[in-house]
């Protein structure tokens, strides 16, 4: 069972150059701590930084200034191997696209992170667990095709748990779902933020997904309110 992650961002500056070469500041010094086992919303506008500061904590992107610590640790010190794998070991990703490799069945596309890592037999009955947790115990030999929306998010939600992180990040997780689905999907990233102990942090626009939340933090022109 995962302990949680406990994390720090402070400072955190990101630039990117717009498509005719004028530098935008997308984070213009964010401070954030997330305690351990903590649930966490992530609001704001479109364009205010949000996807940018998960992918900070993340450790699939670097701040031009700042630091991001997870459980201690200063992620921008890690080279590109420690990075891969912490975002492998430590942190399970759900985004609102759910990435599913449409030639693999449900249960093939939940084991893709576990490839090559051991000892495989006990991630494959985590696999099969949590499919069933996930309310698709009779759908694990169906291919993405073959599911519905939010079967293939239920999908990504187990995915992101096989490894058994100890920080899950979400990113308009439920931007491509009905509202039952959605409200579903939520049910059950609180669940199992609850069962895991793993860290829960949302990217969302949607009012009734941050108020589900334990706490919640708005963004706005790349600053904390």
């Amino acid at each position: 069972m995962s302990a949680g992650a406990d994390v720090r961002v402070e400072g955190a500056v990101r630039t990117f150059c717009s498509p005719d070469g004028v530098p935008v500041e997308v984070l213009r010094g964010v401070s954030l701590h997330v305690t351990a086992g903590e649930s966490l919303a992530v609001t704001g506008p479109s364009g205010s930084g949000k996807t940018t500061l998960l992918q900070l904590i993340g450790a699939m992107d670097r701040p031009d200034r700042g630091e991001v610590r997870v459980n201690g640790r200063e992620l921008g010190g890690l080279d590109e191997q420690a990075r891969a794998q912490f975002r492998n070991r430590e942190v399970g990703f759900v985004f609102q696209a759910h990435h599913l490799l449409p030639q693999l069945t449900a249960l093939e596309n939940v084991l893709v992170p576990a490839w090559g890592s051991a000892p495989q037999a006990e991630r494959h009955e985590r696999a099969v667990q949590l499919l069933k947790r996930v309310g698709l115990s009779e759908r694990m030999t169906h291919f993405p095709g073959q599911l519905s929306g939010g079967e293939r998010q239920r999908v990504a939600v187990a995915r992101a748990l096989v490894m058994t992180p100890c920080l899950v990040l979400a990113d308009e997780p439920t931007g491509a779902l009905d509202q039952t689905a959605a409200r579903a999907l939520i049910d059950l990233l609180l669940e199992l933020n609850a069962e895991e102990k793993a860290t829960l942090i949302v990217v969302t626009h949607a009012e009734a997904c941050a108020q589900r939340m334990e706490r919640r933090v708005a963004l706005a022109n790349g600053l904390l309110e």
